[in-house]
C-alpha cells in the first residue's frame, strides 16, 4: 500500500519538478554569465567633475544646492539637487558619463 501511494505521489509531482530543472538550470547559467563578467571598475574618479558639470548646468536656472550624487553604473553618475532664482524652487536629475548624457528639470509642488 505505501508503495503504492508513494508511486502515485512521485507521478502526480513529476509535472511540477520537471518545469523546476530548467528554470534551475537557466539561473545557474546566469549566475555563472555574471561572475565571469567580473567586477565593474569604478569611475570615481569622475564624480567631483560630474558633480561640476551637472552644478554648471543646472546654475542656469539659479541658486544650485546638490542633494545627492550617486554610482549606478561603471558609466553613469546621478546627480540629484535644486535650484531656485527666487521665484521658485525646482528639482533637477542630472546623468552623466563622461559628459552630460541628461538633464531634467522639474517644478516642486507646494505641500499639501
Amino acid at each position: 500500500m505505501i508503495r503504492v501511494f508513494t508511486a502515485l505521489l512521485l507521478a502526480a509531482c513529476a509535472p511540477a519538478l520537471a518545469g523546476c530543472v530548467p528554470m534551475m538550470a537557466a539561473s545557474a547559467a546566469g549566475m555563472a554569465a555574471r561572475s565571469a563578467q567580473g567586477t565593474p571598475a569604478s569611475n570615481e574618479a569622475l564624480r567631483p567633475g560630474a558633480r561640476d558639470a551637472c552644478s554648471s548646468e543646472a546654475a542656469k536656472y539659479g541658486a544650485v544646492h546638490i542633494i545627492d550624487v550617486e554610482q549606478r553604473a561603471v558609466n553613469k553618475i546621478i546627480i540629484w539637487g535644486t535650484v531656485d532664482d527666487g521665484k521658485e524652487r525646482r528639482s533637477f536629475q542630472c546623468n552623466f558619463g563622461t559628459r552630460i548624457t541628461g538633464f531634467t528639470l522639474r517644478k516642486i509642488n507646494a505641500s499639501r
